[in-house]
């Protein structure tokens, strides 16, 4: 028995001396050869597991561990199986690369039968295969495009319907291809969704255990039995041993499939290729760049062999093209390397030394001239001109444009050649009927179409549009072309569609009658004057909420991402009441983050406008944006129509609405903010946007704060953040300041959880008592806030000193219900004008009858007086009685005027002068209240307004004391009490009123009644849309730019007030 050997040329050379021993015994061999291998299956101590391969992105294999120079790899075992010779010097280094090559090419042999999506066969589904990196065929793309899809390739429809990315696929990981049946799932779901469940495989890149290559049957692994090897045939089977493997491949110690051909016939028929040439067609396989890169045939000089390899490619053998140097000298195309490289690994194909695409620099620049300057010979027949390698794209491109130049010429001539078949004679296009006309025309639509596609977006309207107004050009039929000119661009005849939805909003036309209207002038002008109903629809999409995309920083608490959202139900997330009752009312609101997006795109270019008159750079403003937001909510009033079903729901109506006020920028220079616009018309229903439509009463406190409660939780999130939005087309952020103004006494005491109007605490901004008031009519000040009534809420509620209801009430200063929104502390200037109005009617009657003389007037006298009243308003001022108070009513008899007529009836002479001097004196404090800006609109008043009001306080208190003795009203108490405070706090009281609100009352009854539906939820959405769209100061630019068109469409509504035909025909000229 020999010695065991002294050499130490691996961690395993301490071995058996027998398995070195080339006599052996073939049991003993069979044993030993056992052990040998699955010693080497586990790897040693020293030696570091191998790494997994990530599953998404591309990255190239780990560089193979190639030693030169004979040179002995650690932890090699077959050393011991060959007598001290190891696998790398048996084999070499050219032949595993060529059998590497060989395995990647069966891979992607395999890749290239199956299906991309599902995974199965190509073959086993009838039907053709599919490009996924294709564009649509006209089949494809016409099925898509009747279901509403406009993509035009493969690759965004995969993306669509299985939310695959197929864009970065490779095809040494991924088949190219997918199956019909495939196919008919993309088309059948429209190219937006799947409706079957199919299932995308995962697709690995190739390695030693590589599913396609080694598959593994199910049936071995659960019996556990050993594979039977398949015995082919005797008489085509070499003489070879047991254990001889010729034919197969070892790739990392294991056995794989075996090369193409037939392996099994026998060695006499067995045909191989050179290795060369195999070695060849595998690269080919891997780079695909036959088409791409040139072909050293084309040098017209016989050059030496040694000089023309240093301008080839080491992987494909072709010219260099964008070429690279590796750290070792060798030169490649940068897109072949790139393939070979993640596909064989980081070493170089020359040397195999390791490289990475990364170490590659460009060659020198005197190589590139040269490589640039060599001739190649024209491969075009009949052009023989040699051309260097740097024009030679160019060359051949101007063939290539020659011969489709030429080829089109042929297709012309051949199209207009007319060819007589015999028969009848060919009748004119348009004697044809229509499908005849399709038929004929069909070849011209189908290359119009292609061309739309390609070069204008799939607009093929307009490239037809384009292509009849150079028609008519060429002919010098201008007229005509004028007007299809005017047409196309939005003006002259034909209106452009915001122009149309902005009359249709501000007449109130209901969707038949703006169609009726449509066809009527269609029919009457000849032309198409007015734009049909679609047109309108897509208008309104940009201008609703929903349309624009914007961000939140931080994103809003409570508040979903999305941004198109559109109306939405307001009682969403809202099952039941406390009583656990179902929601006895209809809502429809906006999301509020949704609607201030879409109204700050709507005043776009006023802010950009700003910009310009401040002299502000446009680039540089892109933060410290403030918006101002007023709020209003009121209740309507009895809104009851007869027609609508659906659910019994009470036939009060609450609408909440904001203003933008202003919007201001702080510059990176200046301290101060520059107010960049300000709303003109703070008042006007044309600036109160409307956020909810609810039908329910506003004395319900309940259903009122479920309604507005997600409203609530919106607005204090968006407190809290940022919105980043585009407006000029830059990013910019703004942040929001809410103040609850536009709210009547009966609706600030539901927010803030008051007792009612009528309560001992009469006032919702301070503390007094209504005895209090009327003694000290002017010295007060706001104490109340929202804070503060939460805090008495829950001394209410929870009664901590065990007190009596009076003793509690007291303290809690008549909070009995919970505040569930915010409001500014503030005077509304149109219901104080309303209230206070009242009052001098009462005192108008009293003064009639002289009260101040009599104890209690029966009510028959206080009836006689208030006709007597009437009537004589009614005679010299023309004022109807009223059952309720109105602003109209109020403003015509707060006048001096009245005052006069009113004295007409009073006896005595004195009692008149006093009603002048009241009137006087509240004629000069009114402007302060209910100007915009008083301290510029009226300075004097608003410098003497506290002495004007302590006038008007003595007035009450001497002259009018049987009327004021121990008791005030609401209004005159905020009026003489809490009216300069408030200005000095927020510059203005009028600005912040309610008025925009409830002169948007009429809009809803108005606008109820064009979109009168049979659901009323669907009509409160038709009066929720049209209302935010008569709102919007895009259509107001275009209302006020065409007053000729809104007339001429007044007058084709009402043929009774139109004039004659000619006449309207001039009109619709004008526009």
């Amino acid at each position: 028995m020999a010695e065991p050997s002294l050499e130490t040329d691996g961690p395993r050379s301490s071995m058996p001396a027998e398995l070195h021993h080339p006599h052996s015994e073939y049991s003993q061999w069979k044993l030993k050869l056992f052990r040998v291998r699955s010693m080497e299956k586990a790897p040693l101590p020293s030696e570091a597991p191998p790494e997994k391969k990530p599953l998404l992105g591309i990255s190239p294999p780990p560089t193979p561990n190639i030693e030169l120079d004979n040179s002995v790899g650690p932890g090699s075992v077959m050393k011991l199986c060959l007598g001290g010779k190891s696998k790398e010097n048996v084999e070499g280094p050219s032949q595993r690369l060529d059998m590497k090559l060989q395995e990647m090419d069966t891979h992607m042999s395999h890749l290239r039968g199956l299906c991309r999506l599902c995974g199965m066969a190509l073959r086993k589904v009838k039907g053709p295969e599919h490009d996924v990196h294709a564009d649509l065929d006209q089949a494809s793309k016409g099925a898509l495009r009747k279901m509403g899809c406009k993509l035009t390739s493969w690759s965004e429809v995969i993306l669509k319907v299985f939310k695959v990315d197929v864009t970065d696929d490779t095809e040494s990981a991924h088949p190219l291809s997918f199956c019909h049946r495939c196919w008919m799932v993309a088309i059948r779901g429209g190219g937006v969704c799947s409706l079957s469940r199919t299932r995308v495989p995962e697709w690995k890149p190739h390695s030693s255990h590589c599913q396609l290559c080694f598959p593994r049957k199910p049936t071995f692994q659960r019996t556990g039995r050993k594979r039977r090897k398949i015995i082919p045939r005797a008489q085509s089977l070499a003489k070879r041993t047991k254990w001889d493997h010729g034919n197969s491949i070892n790739i990392g110690e294991r056995r794989v499939l075996r090369p193409f051909g037939n392996c099994n016939q026998g060695p006499g028929l067995r045909g191989r290729r050179r290795p060369s040439i195999q070695r060849e067609q595998w690269v080919k396989n891997i780079t695909h760049c036959q088409n791409e890169h040139l072909s050293t045939k084309l040098i017209s000089e016989n050059l030496p062999a040694d000089f023309l390899s240093s301008f080839t490619c080491a992987v494909c053998d072709h010219l260099l093209s964008d070429p690279i140097q590796s750290p070792c000298g060798h030169l490649f195309c940068r897109s072949c390397f790139m393939k070979y490289s993640y596909v064989l690994g980081s070493h170089c194909p020359a040397c195999n030394s390791p490289c990475a695409p990364d170490d590659c620099i460009k060659p020198a620049k005197s190589f590139l001239s040269a490589l640039l300057s060599l001739s190649l010979l024209c491969p075009n027949s009949g052009c023989e001109k040699q051309v260097s390698l740097e024009t030679f794209k160019a060359h051949c491109l101007s063939h290539e444009l020659d011969e489709q130049d030429a080829n089109q010429l042929s297709s012309e001539l051949n199209n207009y050649l007319l060819t007589n078949k015999g028969g009848r004679p060919r009748q004119h296009l348009l004697l044809l009927t229509r499908r005849a006309q399709k038929h004929r025309l069909r070849e011209l639509k189908n290359q119009v179409k292609i061309f739309a596609d390609k070069e204008e977006g799939g607009d093929l309207k307009s490239v037809c549009q384009t292509l009849f107004l150079l028609a008519l050009r060429s002919t010098n039929e201008h007229r005509q072309a004028d007007e299809l000119e005017a047409m196309m661009q939005g003006r002259g005849f034909g209106l452009h569609p915001a122009v149309c939805l902005a009359i249709r909003v501000n007449t109130f036309l209901s969707c038949s009658q703006y169609h009726k209207m449509y066809r009527t002038v269609k029919a009457t002008s000849g032309r198409q004057v007015f734009q049909p109903l679609h047109t309108l629809r897509a208008v309104e999409k940009e201008l609703l909420p929903g349309f624009h995309q914007f961000e939140w920083q931080p994103a809003l608490k409570n508040v979903s991402a999305s941004c198109n959202v559109g109306i939405i139900n307001g009682l969403s997330g809202w099952a039941a009441s406390v009583d656990d009752t179902p929601a006895d009312t209809i809502t429809r609101r906006f999301r509020y983050d949704v609607a201030l997006v879409s109204a700050l795109k709507d005043l776009e270019e006023d802010i950009m406008e700003g910009l310009r008159e401040s002299g502000l750079e446009d680039s540089a403003c892109t933060s410290g944006f403030s918006v101002m937001i007023k709020e209003s909510c009121d209740g309507m009033g009895d809104v009851s129509e007869k027609h609508g079903g659906g659910p019994v729901v009470p036939e009060k109506a609450v609408r909440f609405s904001f203003t933008i006020m202003s919007v201001s920028v702080r510059a990176e220079t200046g301290e101060e903010d520059v107010t960049l616009f300000t709303e003109q018309k703070p008042n006007s229903e044309l600036s109160c946007k409307p956020l909810c439509l609810t039908f329910v009463d506003e004395s319900d406190h309940e259903t009122l704060t479920a309604v507005l409660g997600p409203v609530v939780t919106e607005r204090k999130a968006m407190t809290e953040s940022r919105l980043i939005l585009s407006i000029g087309g830059l990013l910019r952020s703004f942040r929001f300041h809410f103040r609850g103004t536009g709210y009547d006494e009966k609706m600030v005491r539901e927010m803030e959880g008051l007792e009612a109007s009528g309560s001992t605490y009469i006032c919702t901004l301070c503390d007094s008592t209504r005895a209090e008031a009327s003694q000290n009519m002017v010295l007060h000040s706001v104490t109340r806030s929202h804070d503060e009534n939460l805090e008495r809420y829950e001394i209410w509620r929870t009664n901590p000193y065990s007190e009596s209801v009076e003793e509690l009430r007291d303290r809690v200063k008549g909070v009995s219900a919970k505040p569930f929104m915010e409001t500014q502390p503030t005077l509304d200037a149109l219901h104080c004008d309303i209230g206070n109005a009242t009052e001098f009617y009462k005192i108008f009657q009293d003064e009639i009858g002289e009260v101040y003389e009599k104890v209690n007037p029966s009510r028959e006298e206080r009836r006689s007086w208030r006709a007597a009243l009437d009537k004589q308003l009614r005679k010299k001022m023309k004022l109807k009685p009223v059952m309720r108070m109105n602003g109209n009513y109020a403003r015509k008899l707060m006048t001096m005027e009245a005052v006069e007529v009113v004295c007409e009836l009073v006896p005595s002479e004195e009692r008149r002068e006093a009603l002048r001097e009241l009137m006087r004196l509240y004629l000069q404090m009114k402007p302060v209240w209910r100007a915009t800006c008083p301290s510029k609109e009226c300075p004097d008043q608003l410098c003497r307004y506290s002495f004007n009001s302590q006038r008007f306080a003595d007035l009450l208190s001497s002259t009018f004391k049987y009327r004021y003795n121990g008791k005030i009203t609401n209004y005159l108490h905020k009026t003489l009490a809490h009216v300069p405070e408030i200005i000095e706090r927020d510059g203005s009281i009028g600005a912040w009123a309610s008025e925009g609100n409830e002169s948007a009352n009429k809009l809803f009854r108005r606008f109820r009644k064009m979109n009168a539906r049979q659901s009323k939820a669907f009509e409160l959405e038709d009066v929720l849309k049209h209302h935010w769209l008569y709102t919007s100061k895009y259509l107001q630019k275009f209302m006020e730019a065409h007053k000729d068109s809104a007339r001429a469409l007044q007058a084709t509504i009402d043929p009774v007030e139109a004039q004659d035909i000619e006449y309207m025909s001039l009109e619709m000229n004008d526009f």
